[in-house]
């Protein structure tokens, strides 16, 4: 054969059509990205890859010269854009560098040489592929994520101890194992050293489901308890059920057979969860009064200061089902009529049900402790007024002190302006009754509502985990904003005040001893998601008293608890204003500033960030950039459309942070995606799509001049808009406040056509914890994995799969065998798109 019949003609004009509609793809959008501002580069390299596909249609061999010159090109834009970052160089170079690749073969690259052919256009060719392939070779071995940072910290102990309250160290008694929401557990059987042996002890499947009615974000964010020699798990429907600790066999479990409202169906319902239970033990305040001597119902007495600003395959692992024969099922009696027989409840569990009641079981039994309000539960919608079906009702477990249980309620977002009350209500533990009862439209008038009264509409609600100090009489509640979230001109001064941050209030009275604002004015639902976190911080102006607040916004701030004064810099940074006509005559207005901490992860987004599979994509990517209004954090909402970055999900949302007492350090996962959101004035809401979801389709924001759409900031593939990392595991040092260290975590495996194993760090919805072994714990990520972690560099140790989605806080107890458990809740989530289940999974370290 001689080399003239190597190859078809037909093979470089294949290549030349799809050179040809390519770089007429890449002028088109190179034009108009150009017209908003954008990036030169496009326009002339579509030009060249149009001129170098005409060129190869006509047979030319010039047609190589000009490819190998346009990939040398594009390899220095790339570098001078973002360096040797593998992720970014995909979409700029991959699909050119392929395409140059088949052009070099014999098959393609023969048709087009004569005899008379200079060389020069094979040689520029091959130092084009080599620039661009070398890059992606030596990227692999350079780590040029903008925000990983390395560092070690070696100290196992600071002389601090922890100061929560006290419980057995095999317990987790809390939804944040104490009511400080440490997320800390003093075990430490589990090391670096032995992490590695983890294995599957025990698993268990609840059989709630999601339903073909459920809403879409149907989700199992339960962290379990283990207290009272029991594990206590809830699933989205509000189930409680009871499991040994050793085996994973079910005890017992209550069915509190939801009611759907009248709705026919659960489709009203936008959110269908439950975060946990809470626990109360009479004897456990007993055992503390008589080792103290102090009083019951003793309240210490602190300042008010107000500061504004699918089946189981493994049948080789124990699967406990309700066939067991030591299984109870206790479904709970009519309540229209009044049980006088009462039930002795020394030890309850309260649970917030999806149908807006709240009821105590024994927690021996699993039986409705009857004498708990009407029959065993309190009608939450009490002096509630009217709402939609599933418009509100509580996703999160009560606060539990001495005498309360105290519960606030979601309020589904971005309906109306008239939506149900935030209130927080506390009820008598034992029997029910309304003790107090705080609303932010109300601030001072904290006695129990009139029986026909109604609480202020619409007033910013607590839907997440509150903080509690007994010791010092303190409730802490993460706050949310008055709906709607996106245009808050007619917002009174009282939701102002209490909105986006933390108010602390006297356990006692409900009365505001202090309140923290951590956004002012809220446009962008900085709701703030997490429990606060208590501890006592050894710094360099001594040993503070302090809370943690970690917010959507990425700033964590770390309060005096008892004054709510800032203990590290909060400073009043100048924010973007909004200048569109329409929204200004609409009575909106903006902060000048808003708060940032100087403890933050607050990210920053730039065009060259714009990622996607393909060049293509990016593009459009970039024209999406440049189409929406974005000047940094805080861009307010606009007619225009504008990127909100970071988006509503947060950089921190309900799982909040975990802490190390001892070591003083605190464990987060940050997190970094893009929504875009758009105003749609009132009189073009009716013809939008209609809403399907919180962040799907027109909100229609009844009674504001404004609907608005939400959504993820995706490209045409519906991959993210930005480029990777999206995920972090973090440590800060709170002695100093500074970063520790910080890299990106997870991966793609369950999230793409196919199982990528590549660490690109994806997001995590859940909470990370601490032990005193050294060892951290995260399963929220996207992939589905729980992962433990050396909390002295931030090393991945060990990952254990799991068969589906676990957007949840682990936790860790000790059994009756004397061995530590890991254990997680496997249930998927709507919202994410991640695998659904019902699995318990308990891990312990394999016996040698």
């Amino acid at each position: 054969m001689t080399p003239t019949s190597i190859g078809h003609p037909v093979l470089p004009r294949i290549i030349g059509v799809i050179l040809l509609l390519s770089g007429l793809a890449l002028v088109y959008g190179g034009i108009k990205l150009l017209m908003l501002g954008g990036s030169w580069y496009y326009l002339p390299a579509g030009l060249a890859v149009t001129i170098a596909g005409l060129l190869l249609l006509w047979r030319k061999a010039s047609a190589l010269g000009l490819y190998g010159l346009f990939l040398m090109v594009s390899t220095l834009w790339a570098w001078t854009e973002i360096g040797l970052d593998w992720w970014q160089l995909v979409p700029r170079l991959a699909l050119w560098f392929g395409l140059g690749l088949l052009l070099i073969l014999p098959w393609f690259r023969k048709p087009l040489l004569t005899p008379h052919t200079p060389a020069v256009h094979t040689v520029l060719l091959g130092i084009g592929l080599l620039m661009a392939g070398g890059s992606a070779l030596v990227s692999q071995f350079v780590d040029q994520d903008k925000y990983s940072l390395k560092g070690t910290l070696d100290r196992t102990s600071t002389g601090m101890t922890s100061t929560a309250p006290a419980q057995p160290d095999g317990d987790w008694q809390s939804y944040g194992r104490t009511a400080f929401g440490d997320r800390y557990s003093p075990l430490a059987q589990i090391t670096p050293d032995n992490v590695h042996k983890l294995e599957v002890a025990w698993k268990y499947r609840t059989g709630d489901v999601p339903g073909e009615n459920d809403p879409h974000e149907t989700t199992a964010e339960n962290t379990p308890l283990k207290v009272n020699g029991k594990l206590y798990v809830c699933t989205p429907h509000s189930k409680v059920i009871a499991l040994d600790p050793d085996t994973g066999k079910e005890l017992w479990r209550f069915d509190p057979q939801l009611s759907t409202q009248r709705a026919g169906t659960f489709k009203n319902w936008a959110h269908m969860t439950c975060r946990g239970v809470s626990y109360h033990d009479d004897a456990m305040y007993a055992q503390q009064d008589s080792n103290t001597n102090t009083p019951a119902g003793a309240t210490p007495v602190v300042s008010n200061t107000t500061t504004s600003t699918a089946a189981n395959t493994d049948n080789s692992l124990p699967v406990a089902t309700s066939a067991d024969p030591l299984v109870t099922t206790v479904t709970p009696a009519p309540t229209t009529a009044t049980n006088t027989a009462k039930t002795t409840c020394s030890k309850r569990i309260f649970v917030p049900t999806a149908d807006t009641r709240l009821i105590a079981i024994n927690a021996d039994t699993g039986q409705m402790c009857r004498e708990f309000g009407n029959n065993g539960s309190v009608d939450l919608t009490a002096n509630m007024g009217s709402f939609t079906p599933g418009g509100y009702y509580s996703t999160s477990p009560p606060a539990v002190t001495r005498n309360l249980v105290i519960i606030g309620g979601h309020v589904t977002d971005n309906l109306s302006t008239d939506e149900p009350s935030g209130v927080i209500r506390a009820y008598d533990v034992h029997d029910g009754h309304l003790v107090w009862n705080w609303d932010s439209g109300n601030p001072t008038q904290t006695a129990p509502i009139a029986a026909d009264g109604i609480y202020t509409r619409n007033s910013p609600n607590m839907w997440s985990i509150t903080a509690v100090d007994e010791k010092n009489g303190l409730l802490y509640l993460p706050m949310g904003n008055q709906m709607p979230d996106q245009w808050g001109g007619n917002r009174t001064k009282a939701s102002e005040t209490y909105s986006a941050g933390v108010t602390a209030l006297d356990i006692a009275t409900g009365q505001v001893r202090w309140t923290f604002q951590m956004t002012h004015h809220d446009l962008w639902d900085m709701d703030v998601g997490g429990q606060p976190t208590l501890i006592d911080i050894k710094t360099a102006q001594g040993v503070q008293l302090a809370l943690m607040a970690s917010t959507k916004q990425g700033s964590i701030y770390v309060l005096n608890r008892l004054t709510g004064k800032p203990i590290y810099p909060v400073r009043e940074t100048p924010v973007p204003q909004g200048r569109e006509k329409a929204v200004l005559t609409s009575g909106e207005y903006y902060s000048p500033t808003q708060p940032i901490s100087a403890i933050n992860f607050v990210p920053k987004m730039s065009e060259k960030d714009m990622w996607g599979g393909t060049p293509f994509d990016q593009l459009i990517c970039r024209i999406q950039y440049r189409s929406m209004n974005y000047e940094g954090i805080y861009t307010p909402p606009s007619l225009r459309g504008s990127l909100v970055y970071p988006g509503n999900f947060g950089v921190f949302d309900w799982g909040g942070i975990s802490v190390d007492p001892v070591r003083q350090i605190a464990f987060v996962n940050p997190n970094f995606m893009a929504f875009k959101s758009k105003l749609v004035p009132r009189e073009a809401v009716a013809s939008g799509a209609a809403r399907k979801s919180e962040v799907e389709g027109v909100q229609p924001n009844k009674g504001a001049p404004f609907g608005v759409i939400l959504e993820p900031f995706i490209s045409p593939t519906g991959l993210p808009c930005q480029a990777p990392a999206w995920g972090y595991i973090a440590a800060i040092d709170l002695t100093t406040g500074k970063k520790i260290w910080m890299h990106k975590n997870g991966t793609v495996r369950d999230n793409s056509p196919l199982p990528l194993f590549f660490k690109m760090g994806v997001p995590s919805l859940g909470g990370t914890i601490t032990t005193a072994g050294g060892i951290g714990f995260l399963s929220g990520t996207l992939d589905q994995y729980l992962r433990a972690y050396d909390m002295k560099n931030g090393k991945e140790l060990w990952r254990g799969r799991l068969p589906a989605g676990a957007q949840t806080t682990p936790m860790t107890y000790a059994g009756k065998d004397g061995q530590q458990y890991v254990l997680v809740m496997a249930g998927g989530h709507g919202s994410l798109g991640t695998r659904k289940g019902d699995y318990v999974y308990a891990y312990k370290l394999l016996k040698t």
